[in-house]
């Protein structure tokens, strides 16, 4: 099979010029005085290596619009409305429409929808999961402002980032399960590869095993994805493979409607036989019966912070480097309480 051919990148660039990646932004941005002799070697690597800044990140750096940027992975189940109220909220407020891309479930990308080739925005809110490294490298280095989501920036580069607060509450959690309920086999449902909160968690949960003398047991550590069909496939593997559990953190609550209908169709009953958690507090897990046990998110917050954060930026203000937001648990039946 052929390898695949990986399109250059800015990092590219600075390592074949021998200069920072800060300096080949100035030379692309012409904003701060370089010498005509780095100039030349940046532009030199840029010609070898056939380098050129993504189009849709060029087109937002020319123009002022009015507009703000959203770039998700995709929009599907109930997390998003509350992200979406609260950014539209404080966009609304200040003047700004609101421009939404999405970038498709498929891993992150390089560079941003094509959506953003025909239409401008003045800044960008990126959710996690849309964009890699090198992308975020190379929006940032033609000035783009932007804000990241869930999603801390790349090489201490000075792009400010709302998240939440994941291990400490997963922690707690999990030593509830093993406290309150006696529950010793926890099965954990992991997040996507490379997502941070879902690597928070199982920081988390991994903590909490450790405080109480349990051990990890690879069997029980199995991928979610934060998507109901790949949790409910993983629990329907894991239950044909009798692997011996009495207790599910989920990941997330959108995974616990997967793992309810999978341990549902085994006749296993909640939280009797299997205590169950999640996380988010999303409106559905409430209306899951029993209701579910999960830690609350301050969804709309992290939009409002969000927005509030990039327009500091289109002000020419810099706002909190990383904000993270409290969480808390809520206890329901589905744990036993």
């Amino acid at each position: 099979m052929a390898s695949k051919i990986t399109a250059p990148t800015i990092d590219d660039v600075a390592r074949q010029a021998g200069v920072s990646i800060s300096t080949v932004s100035r030379v692309l941005n012409r904003t701060v005085p370089v010498s005509d002799e780095i100039v030349a070697k940046v532009q030199a690597a840029m010609r070898d290596l056939r380098y050129t800044p993504r189009a849709a990140a060029r087109t937002l750096a020319t123009a002022r619009t009015n507009t703000l940027g959203l770039v998700l992975a995709e929009l599907v189940g109930d997390f998003f409305s509350p992200l979406l109220h609260g950014i539209e909220s404080v966009a609304v407020q200040n003047g700004y429409d609101l421009l939404i891309s999405t970038a498709g479930r498929r891993g992150p990308h390089n560079q941003l929808p094509h959506s953003f080739d025909k239409h401008n925005a003045d800044g960008l809110l990126i959710f996690a999961g849309c964009l890699n490294d090198d992308g975020v490298r190379d929006i940032h280095s033609l000035g783009v402002p932007m804000v990241l989501l869930h999603q801390m920036p790349p090489d201490n580069l000075p792009i400010p980032c709302v998240t939440i607060e994941n291990k400490a509450a997963t922690r707690a959690l999990v030593e509830h399960l093993i406290v309150r309920h006696q529950r010793t086999r926890i099965l954990l449902l992991t997040g996507e590869p490379g997502n941070e909160d879902g690597y928070w968690r199982e920081m988390g949960y991994r903590e909490a095993l450790e405080r109480y003398n349990l051990p990890t047991r690879a069997e029980l550590i199995a991928p979610g994805h934060f998507d109901r069909r790949i949790a409910q496939a993983t629990m329907e593997r894991i239950l044909r493979e009798r692997i011996s559990f009495d207790a599910v953190f989920t990941g997330d609550d959108e995974a616990a409607v997967g793992v309810y209908a999978a341990l549902r169709a085994a006749s296993l009953r909640i939280p009797e036989d299997v205590a169950v958690v999640g996380f988010d507090d999303q409106s559905l897990a409430q209306v899951l019966q029993p209701a579910l046990t999960t830690v609350h998110v301050p969804i709309k917050q992290v939009g409002i912070q969000a927005t509030h954060s990039l327009i500091q930026l289109l002000q020419g203000k810099q706002p909190e480097a990383l904000t993270l937001l409290p969480t808390t648990m809520i206890l329901r039946s589905s744990c036993g309480c």
